[in-house]
């Protein structure tokens, strides 16, 4: 191997290279097992805010992603966050703006220099300046709308115009069109031509001389086809014009269902207004699984990790309200027995463990039939399977227990009739907890309410007051 060439020695007087500054040492942006922001990366944030150092707070949020820095400002106190915008220099973009929640979106746009929102919304699609807008105060609106160029304030206000939670609301004003006419190479020398095109598309969509969406072609097939070959001729069959009042959760459910990736929507006269594209519907879907979640925990419907300490008790307080309500209907059903569980001490001390597993056992049931109406898995068409299966498996998983339970209760007390008395209790309690899961959402649902929002208090009432009856009635009747 040839010897490595050997550098020449730099003359004395030749230049050097300038030393660079010391920069601060920055931590990893996230962690490397859940892509979210360090700990200590947040803690050098707030050290650098409280500093009041605004070259350090630069060098250490210039690597990381607007999804990343908006996480950052949700993590920072009020008192933090106001410091933290008027401290950094790169200030805040459409991109970050985008992804800030919602609940703290409007104190974040607030603090905001006007040029600077300006700047901000220009720099988003339509349907999240109309997202953005939906969640703000009245004159925090006013401000968004009138940094917008004439042109993009018209169609944000024409899409804010459909029903709230409609897919007139999710879609964005730009869609790349072209006539139906057209071929591949006229199609590309248009694209090449235009400089207003969205930084992100799916589709072209072709339309009619009246505007009327007809077809769709996949930018793969139109990037592969000879340029002589007709655009109708490619046009893909997934093809689904979806009306901009249809239901946004409707909306989801079709993309889900269909692996969609864009879809055109159309007025009431079938005119294209605008394009829906698969991020946006998958918003809307997480949004949807959440919503179920806070509100089967009794939490509300947007409770968030930023809210305020008075926020998130104005929230709570009216489940745990209606929560002692229940407990004090399944409190009266004991009262009906005082004289039973005094002359038995053992009732007083049994009675938890069957309304703690009836109560476990109608949320598992519970949990998979919202699941199921959400995700539309559940239907008339096999309603009755489910409530079949399940109350069978409650009978099974009764059954087991009550074995066990059996088991344990004479090992304990030495009362052969007691363990009887609980084994029962229990079949019944949680038979009933595996029903009582399925119909009262499925009830719910066909009232019209929300499944998610009260089924949880339903269900625990009732496997609360059935699996105390059921214990102590059958325990005064066989041992008394």
């Amino acid at each position: 191997m040839p010897d490595e060439p050997q550098r020449p020695d730099l003359p004395e007087n030749e230049p050097k290279s300038p030393r660079k500054p010391d920069l601060p040492e920055v931590e990893p942006a996230t962690d490397d097992d859940d892509f979210v922001p360090s700990r200590a990366l947040i803690d050098q944030i707030r050290d650098a805010i409280d500093d009041e150092d605004p070259a350090r707070l630069d060098a250490l949020l210039e690597p990381m992603h607007a999804a990343d820095i908006a996480d950052v400002i949700e993590n920072l106190s009020p008192a933090r966050r106001r410091r933290f915008l008027s401290l950094w220099s790169g200030e805040i973009d459409g991109d970050i703006l985008s992804e800030i929640d919602e609940s703290i979106r409007d104190e974040v746009v607030e603090q905001m220099p006007k040029a600077v929102l300006a700047e901000a919304v220009r720099e988003m699609d339509s349907d999240d300046i109309v997202e953005l807008i939906e969640e703000l105060d009245e004159p925090e609106q006013r401000k968004v709308l009138d940094a917008l160029d004439e042109s993009d304030r018209a169609a944000v206000e024409q899409s804010l115009t459909y029903p709230e939670y409609s897919a007139g609301r999710m879609m964005q004003s730009e869609v790349v069109t072209a006539p139906e006419h057209w071929t591949v190479g006229e199609t590309i020398d248009f694209l090449r031509r235009d400089d207003d095109l969205p930084d992100q598309f799916y589709h072209v969509v072709l339309v009619d001389p009246r505007r009327r969406p007809v077809g769709y072609v996949a930018l793969g097939r139109l990037l592969s086809a000879r340029r002589d070959t007709a655009m109708r001729d490619l046009t893909e069959d997934s093809f689904r014009p979806i009306s901009a009042f249809a239901d946004e959760a409707d909306v989801a459910y079709a993309f889900n269902q269909y692996h969609l990736i864009s879809e055109p929507v159309v007025d009431e006269h079938d005119r294209l207004v605008g394009v829906i594209t698969i991020d946006d519907a998958m918003e809307v879907l997480d949004d949807e699984h959440e919503e179920d979640i806070l509100r089967l925990a009794g939490v509300g419907d947007d409770s968030s990790i930023s809210d305020s300490v008075l926020e998130t008790v104005r929230q709570r307080v009216p489940w745990l309200t209606i929560n002692i309500i229940t407990a004090i209907l399944a409190a009266s059903v004991i009262s009906f027995f005082e004289g039973s569980i005094a002359r038995l001490v053992a009732l007083a001390v049994l009675m938890p463990i069957v309304a703690s597993m009836g109560g476990n056992a109608g949320t598992q049931t519970l949990t998979v039939v919202v699941r199921g109406l959400a995700t539309k898995s559940l239907t008339p068409s096999n309603t009755w399977r489910i409530i079949r299966r399940e109350a069978v498996v409650g009978l099974i998983n009764g059954t087991t227990f009550a074995v066990i339970l059996g088991v344990i209760t004479y090992i304990w007390f030495r009362e052969p009739g007691l363990s009887w008395v609980i084994a029962v209790a229990m079949i019944i309690n949680l038979t009933v907890a595996a029903l009582g899961g399925v119909l009262v959402p499925l009830t719910l649902n066909r009232l019209g309410a929300d499944p998610a929002l009260a089924s949880g208090t339903f269900v625990t009432t009732v496997t609360d007051m059935v699996g105390f009856f059921a214990f102590l009635g059958l325990a005064t009747l066989v041992l008394l």
